[in-house]
């Protein structure tokens, strides 16, 4: 019967992560280049068994994930707008370090050097902050990343990958670092720059209301199950102790 308990206890658990991982996401629908968080669950058996001689499962707070769905592109004309085709990031330099991110609103500085709208510059493949001339007009850029001003090419926004399996951690906005080593994309035919354009969210409002529904039903199920088993325990109790 505590074995009903410690399962029900460990689903809240589960859901829970589910939920506050369902509030994130609809909180950044309409952030620029986010990318959705998932969470996986898996099952684990206990080691030790229960009276009826049955391993008892519980379900894992589970483990979270980057939906890699790309979100939609949208059109916007400003020359220092830049949204990535494909599975890459752009880098940029912060003072926790390298963060990467599909948040493609660059502006430029009275220096020249490129940044985010947060003011961290922005790197090239050799992770170098990119700069550009002031007095050189507006830049154009390829779908390789080449950027040019004047029709001389000047510098490149640098593309990169990681293993994001292998962790991650969220950096502002639509941000993340990498416990994997963020490399540069080298000449892939399937990933490119658009200029003019930045990547909404990924988020699905629709499918995560329809989760959150799912969930709050899941959570009250496992809550009333958890105070029928409370109340027959009680039951028990106190027939094996002759009070009834």
């Amino acid at each position: 019967m505590q074995s009903g308990l410690y399962v029900s206890l460990s689903s809240q658990m589960a859901l829970e992560k589910r939920l506050n991982t369902i509030a994130d996401n609809m909180a950044n629908v309409n952030t620029t280049g986010f990318r959705a968080t998932e969470v996986k669950f898996d099952e684990m058996v206990a080691n030790t068994k229960n009276k009826l001689n049955t391993k008892v499962a519980f379900v894992s707070q589970g483990n979270d994930y980057l939906n890699e769905g790309n979100g939609e592109l949208q059109h916007t004309g400003n020359m220092l707008d830049f949204a990535i085709k494909g599975d890459a990031w752009f880098a940029l330099d912060t003072p926790a370090g390298r963060v990467l991110t599909r948040d493609g609103r660059f502006t430029i500085k009275d220096t020249g050097e490129l940044v985010s709208i947060r003011g961290y510059p922005v790197l090239d493949a050799g992770g170098a902050p990119i700069q550009l001339n002031t007095k050189g007009g507006e830049p154009a850029v390829g779908t390789d990343g080449i950027i040019y001003q004047a029709d001389r090419q000047v510098a490149s926004l640098g593309l990169f990958e990681a293993d994001i399996s292998k962790g991650y951690l969220r950096y502002e906005n639509s941000g993340i670092m990498t416990t994997d080593q963020p490399r540069a994309v080298v000449d892939r035919f399937n990933i490119g720059v658009e200029q003019g354009y930045l990547e909404n969210s990924n988020v699905n409002a629709m499918r995560e209301i329809t989760q959150l529904i799912e969930v709050n039903r899941a959570f009250e199920s496992v809550s009333s199950l958890m105070r029928d088993s409370e109340d027959s325990f009680k039951e028990a109790v106190q027939t094996l102790g002759g009070s009834r």
